[in-house]
């Protein structure tokens, strides 16, 4: 999410300083938290998740995977258990406000399926919550 930031000409030099500052200050901690996010591994029961790389691996194989599914994935991946709706799925995955139909979140559910699990018609790695969403298996660890 970008910030705008507008300042007049009839202000003092100490409230654009502030306002420059409070601005910058943001994005310095959105910054320093996808660093620390980029050097996380999440290891589960056959697969393993390189978030720096953006790599997923099935025991000794690499999967290959596209931006979107990697995001998705990691975004349940990282938090085992937890069900999270299509909606807040579409909405942290391409970071910007749903305005759309689910279904392209179920076709990368899918896909993320085919490429990860053994019998993709009976997924043990994401799990669908009937009328709710999806979430990963907190029982994988």
């Amino acid at each position: 999410m970008a910030k705008l930031l507008l300042l007049s000409l009839e202000e003092d030099e100490e409230v654009v300083l502030n306002a420059v500052m409070s601005a910058l200050g943001s994005f310095e901690n959105k910054t320093q938290l996808k660093e620390e996010i980029a050097c996380e591994k999440l290891a589960f029961e056959g697969m393993e998740i390189d978030a720096s790389k953006r790599l997923v691996y099935r025991g000794e194989k690499e999967v290959n995977i596209t931006f979107t599914e990697f995001e998705i994935l990691y975004l349940l991946a990282s938090s085992p258990g937890r069900v999270f709706s299509k909606e807040q799925i579409y909405e942290l995955a391409w970071e910007e406000p749903y305005f759309g139909d689910y279904n392209i979140v179920m076709s990368h559910i899918r896909n993320i399926r085919e490429k990860i699990e053994d019998n993709p018609s009976k997924p043990i790695y994401i799990q669908t919550v009937w009328g709710v969403g999806y979430k990963f298996n907190n029982k994988l660890k």
